[in-house]
């Protein structure tokens, strides 16, 4: 019998990468391949899924490439596969610019990888090989973007907008529950354009009512939905379904509506409010999570400040941020770079200094609640666990004191005792 191969998974970016990884993953040959995915030490064959977002992302997509080209040099590694968003973008010039690189592959071409491996791939396959824990799991709902936001390149990355349908995606989640998944996150690059181009009209909420029949599954959570067009009848399911929960991740950018005007964001400052208010009164504690883009071309103290007092207003419970970086081939990139590097990243850090204020208040006044909490996972004298309002990697997490019968992908009730900007600590109760 040949020995099996080593071959490991190297995925940057998104959850929406990771998503493609494990499918990756998931139609290999076990018989053939011994699979790891973010292995650190030697491989025989290391596949590295890269993102091509912004800059910073891309950075790290060229060290990474550079540091197991280093490592074939060595013997390290016998080949070196690259697929991904940053070599849909730039194979041409990355072919040239690092030829110890075996093969480039983009993100639209899992065919051509497969090929190269001698391996059949099948697009509607529901194989995966999970690099999550057990009891959670991505479901990729879509493909791709039709709108066209003029700072961001993933259109020309990943092509037009296209759904699953919505049989495939219970099959899925059907699956992902027979493996021990109790928590499916929604992801695409905009969830509330699911169905457009299946049926002309949005299905995000028949998909939610399919997917909470599934036995099993306990929380199925919305990530990356589109402020425009917003699909509403999805609001009742939120508030009335125990398995959906009460979280929405809803990028919004910026709330100046020049700088929105600028982006082709398409929604505008008043839209914008009205649809948080009907959030805010129709599901009753729900936790909003956004993502703001600072530095914009345009973008001056004044409109700035402008973000800053509506983040004050709005309150979210989760916030992220990242800084303009421009991108060719985008209709932003004309506009130029005009806000220096430090002010861009001293306003960055001025909306997290708000946002851990704002997040450490909201975690006081849940001093003496008990929530249903997730265990993740253990580290030192605690289990690691989330609530409903908080998802994998980027949210809060609550650290429950260790006790007998506790265990990892599964739900206690705990009541907090104290409270971080971003943690909360309790116990468990009966």
């Amino acid at each position: 019998m040949s020995r099996k191969k080593s071959l490991n998974v190297i995925t940057l970016g998104c959850s929406k990468n990771l998503v493609d990884s494990e499918r990756i993953l998931g139609q290999l040959p076990a018989g053939k391949y011994r699979l790891s995915h973010d292995a650190s030490g030697p491989a025989d064959i290391v596949i590295i899924n890269t993102c091509g977002f912004i800059r910073d992302a891309k950075e790290e997509s060229i060290d990474t490439i550079l540091e197991y080209v280093e490592a074939k040099k060595q013997g390290l590694v016998e080949k070196v596969l690259v697929t991904g968003c940053l070599s849909q973008r730039y194979k041409e010039a990355l072919e040239k610019e690092v030829p110890e690189v075996d093969a480039w592959f983009g993100a639209r071409e899992p065919d051509d990888l497969f090929d190269y491996l001698a391996h059949p791939y099948s697009t509607h396959s529901g194989k995966r090989f999970l690099t999550t824990p057990s009891h959670f799991a991505y479901l990729k709902i879509a493909e791709g973007c039709d709108r066209t936001c003029s700072f961001c390149a993933i259109p020309m990355i990943r092509g037009a907008f296209r759904s699953r349908t919505i049989e495939s995606l219970v099959e899925e989640a059907h699956n992902l529950a027979a493996k021990g998944a109790k928590e499916l996150l929604l992801v695409a690059q905009d969830l509330s354009y699911y169905g457009y181009d299946l049926e002309r009209k949005p299905l995000l909420a028949p998909l939610l009512r399919e997917l909470s029949k599934v036995q099993g599954i306990e929380w199925i959570r919305l990530h990356y939905a589109y402020p425009q067009k917003f699909p509403e009848e999805v609001i009742p399911i939120m508030a009335n379904d125990p398995k959906i929960c009460r979280y929405l991740d809803i990028p919004l950018q910026h709330i100046n509506d020049d700088i929105l005007k600028a982006m082709k964001r398409g929604h505008d400052r008043q839209g914008t409010l009205q649809l948080l208010e009907k959030f805010r009164k129709q599901i009753p504690g729900v936790a909003l999570r956004t993502t703001l883009l600072v530095g914009f071309p345009g973008e001056t103290r004044r409109e700035f400040q402008e973000l800053l007092d509506f983040v004050k207003l709005a309150r979210f419970e989760r916030l992220g941020v990242f800084t303009y970086s421009p991108e060719e081939g985008t209709t932003g990139y004309a506009l130029g770079d005009p806000v220096p590097e430090k002010e861009k990243q001293r306003r960055a850090d001025q909306l997290m200094e708000l946002q851990a204020e704002i997040s450490g208040a909201l975690n006081e006044e849940k001093i003496g609640k008990t929530f249903k909490v997730l265990i993740d996972r253990t580290e030192g004298d605690y289990f690691i666990g989330r609530t409903e309002f908080d998802s994998p990697e980027v949210d809060n997490e609550v650290l429950v004191d260790k006790a007998p019968g506790i265990r990892i992908g599964n739900f206690v009730n705990v009541k907090i005792n104290s409270a971080t900007d971003f943690e909360l600590f309790g116990t468990e109760i009966f």
